[in-house]
Parts: structure tokens; sequence; C-alpha cells
């Protein structure tokens, strides 16, 4: 027990009440010294729960709740630097774990494959980079029917892509190599949603990307009308979308919901109102079209923040009524019970959706460097593994989400610790319109890391 008293009992029995002390001082003890710590649910319990057992830390709020007020209150294509997103503190990541080794060398794919039956032992977050030839999977100049301008990199000034060059290698096995036509084949029929923020964005375009090999395909017609996704009035963008490719009949969809709380507004009437955060409240989107996925992919982080929360006018609620609990008010303890919340209903779902695989995704890593988004924090290193090219860790880097999903049917689709090694992958200082000043050290450059996070998803579904 790592950091705690350890306690020695002579004798034959042990005495109920000096079992129960400990046990509550080291449960104490670890919320203490983790802000991160959360209650750990399974399966079995009952879905109702008392809000207070996720108060996890004190009246003075996470570092994220301190937050500056966001100028924006959406995530814009001219400003795509995250301002005001909070990130998991680098204590959170064990840098003992990382191997700082040399750059990897070239591996045959096609050498000592492991049979596919072995593949569903493997521990996917937990391994090496390793180069490869045969990258980039699409073009960045290509993928322009999908893929967003801003983070297509090779449309910037940037002239380093080296970034390119790498594949993820879990240990102890091989992942198969990505192959668009075998991946429509095996989707044939079947729908792919990812909800989540603008991360979870960034994930559906490079799927979609992947999915085309970043061509041009007149066979793949727009279906978001069928899901209600459509730009609202005054909108920047659509609060989604969908594709579906005809041959296969696949289709791959993404809706916008950065906190994963459903989302009320007070007045509809009202352009200004007030907008009902609901805490305990799965998505309306989620609710009304969870029978029509087979695989599902959740994301939420870096919007927790008072300041998002504030700019957007957002009003916690718990049990239909607005929140009165200060603590639970706390920007952390709220983003806990809604990934609870989250979790749970959603495991309570699957065994009346038995064809659905549902995934939930950690957290994707920040990388400013000598200052945040406002104070001339900045990404700029373009030389790749400065850190290492290794995870040995077994336990996930992000805390929260591993415990909500911890004793349920829903997949971890631990991606954390793998791109916190990818700080050179970032959009950085890049961007088409070369706006001076501005760094973007949350998003990704596509192609790019998040390519690597649909190559664990399609390895695990």
């Amino acid at each position: 027990m790592k950091g705690a008293n350890c306690y020695r009992l002579r004798g034959r029995h042990f005495s109920a009440t000096l079992l129960f002390l400990t046990f509550t001082t080291f449960f104490f003890w670890t919320w203490e010294k983790n802000p991160f710590a959360t209650t750990l649910w399974s399966a079995q319990e009952q879905f109702n729960f008392h809000t207070s057992e996720f108060v996890v830390d004190t009246l003075k709020g996470s570092s994220s709740d301190s937050l500056t007020p966001n100028k924006h209150v959406e995530e814009t294509d001219s400003d795509s630097t995250s301002s005001g997103e909070s990130q998991i503190p680098e204590k959170e990541f064990d840098a003992s774990n990382f191997t700082n080794s040399s750059a990897p060398q070239l591996e045959d794919r096609d050498a000592d494959r492991t049979p596919s039956s072995k593949i569903k032992d493997c521990n996917y977050s937990k391994g090496r980079w390793v180069a490869e030839s045969r990258r980039p999977l699409y073009s960045g100049f290509e993928c322009k029917q999908w893929l967003s301008e801003m983070w297509a990199c090779r449309l910037t000034q940037r002239t380093e892509f080296s970034f390119e060059g790498y594949r993820w290698q879990p240990d102890n096995c091989k992942m198969l190599e990505f192959e668009k036509s075998a991946f429509l084949r095996r989707m044939q029929d079947k729908t792919i949603a990812f909800i989540g923020d603008s991360l979870g964005r960034q994930q559906f375009q490079s799927l979609m990307c992947m999915a085309t090999g970043g061509e041009w395909r007149a066979d793949v017609e727009d279906v978001g009308k069928e899901y209600g996704l459509f730009k609202p009035r005054g909108a920047i963008r659509p609060n989604g979308w969908a594709y579906r490719f005809s041959n296969t009949n696949t289709t791959i969809l993404y809706y916008w919901s950065s906190t994963l709380a459903d989302l009320e507004p007070l007045n509809i009437t009202d352009k200004a109102t007030d907008v009902a955060m609901h805490l305990d409240r799965v998505p309306a989107f989620m609710r009304q079209f969870l029978h029509q996925f087979d695989v599902l992919v959740l994301n939420t982080g870096h919007h927790w923040n008072r300041g998002k929360i504030t700019a957007n006018h957002w009003v916690m609620y718990v049990n239909g009524k607005p929140l009165k609990d200060r603590r639970l008010m706390a920007v952390g303890n709220a983003k806990n019970l809604t990934v609870h919340s989250v979790a749970r209903w959603l495991d309570s779902q699957l065994p009346s959706h038995p064809r659905l695989r549902a995934f939930f995704r950690t957290i994707s890593p920040r990388h400013f460097r000598n200052g945040d988004w406002n104070t001339g924090g900045n990404c700029d290193n373009t030389t790749p593994f400065t850190g290492g090219s290794e995870v040995s860790q077994d336990e996930s880097s992000d805390p929260v989400i591993a415990a909500a999903v911890k004793g349920t049917n829903i997949t971890l689709l631990d991606i954390t610790a793998l791109s916190y090694l990818r700080d050179e992958g970032h959009i950085s200082r890049y961007s088409v319109k070369a706006t001076a000043g501005v760094n973007d050290c949350l998003h990704w450059c596509l192609p790019g890391i998040p390519d690597t996070w649909n190559e664990l998803l399609v390895a695990q579904i």
C-alpha cells in the first residue's frame, strides 16, 4: 500500500473495528492526495446514488476551476487554441514509466505476426512507438472532403512532418494493419458513433479519412438529417455530422457534446437564456439514437472548467433541480458525477442492446510549455520522442474515466499516456491564416495521433 501507514496486527484474529478504521483512513488519505480520485462503481450497484459520494475536492475547487472565462463560447475554426480548457496536470504522468530510448527503428510489419486470437489479451495502451515506412494512412493534402482545414497541417506553413511516420505497437502482440476495404466490410450494415468534444470530432474526421484513404468518394452520402444533425441558426457549425458508405451501408457519425451532460435551454424563446446542465442525465441524442449504434465512443474533459461553464450560461442541475451543494458545484466534482452517471446509465442499457460495443476514451493531453494558452505557452518541439517512446505502466493516466468504467461492460479506450509522448504532433503555431501569437497545443495535426486512437478502436471492436 504505497504512501499509507501499514499496520502490523499480532494475534490470530483481526479486530473488525480496527480494520474499518484502517480502510476509512486510507480511503480519505487517497482523496486528499489525489484530486482525481473518484468513487468506483460496480455494475451490480443500484443506478440511483447520493451526489455527496462524488465530492472529492475542497471548496477551493480544482486548478481548472480558477481559469479565466473563455472569450469564445464555442470552438471556432479561427480559434482552435482551446482557450481556457483544462488538462490533466503533468504530475499525473509518471515519467518513470516512459522509457527515454532512442528513435525507433523500422520494423517489418509482415514478419512474425501474432495470431488474431492472441490480440484479445493485448494491453493496447502499454507498448512503444515504432517507425513505419507505410505511414501516413492517408494524405493530408487530399482528404479535403472530411478534414477541417485548420487541422490539415500539410496545408499550413509547417515544413517538418516526421511525426506522421510512426505507429503504436502494443506489448506482447501486433495489431493488424488497418486496411480501408477490410474495415468497411467488417462494419457492413453497422453504425459507429462518436459523442464528445472537439477531440472526439478529430477522431471522427480521422476515421473518415482512414476509411476513404483520404480520397474523394461520391458514394458516401450525408445522412445527418436522419439523426437530427443540422446547423442551428446563428451557430458556427452543425451540432454533428453523419455519413453513410452506400456500398457497405456503413454509417460513421459525430455528435457534439463537450461535457456529456444533457443540456436543456430554460427558455427556448430567449437566445441569451441560461441552460440547464443536467449532471446526472446523458445527452438526449444518446438516449434517442442508442438503439441504432453498433459502436459508441464517448469522450469528455477539456470543457470542464469554470470559464466554459460561465461563458455558455450553463447552470448545474441534479435530479431535475438547480444544484445547491457548493461542494458538488466544484468543477472536478461535477465532472466526476457526470462521467459516472453516463457510464452507469450506458452500462445499464447494454443488456438490451446486445450488438452494441461501448467505449469511453481517456483524455487527450495538452502540451503547453513556458506558459498556458493565454500566457505565451507553446509546443514548438518538432523532434519525436524527446521524452521517450515507450509506456510501461499498467494503470491508466486518466483515473477519472478509468474509475467510471471499472466494473462495467464499457471498454476503456486508453490513449492518454501514449499520446503524451507525441508533443511534436500538435497544430502548434502553424495555421492556414498564420495568426501571430496563436498556439494550439491541444488539437493534433491530421494525419496524426488520432489515427492511432482509431487503430486501437478498430483492434478492439
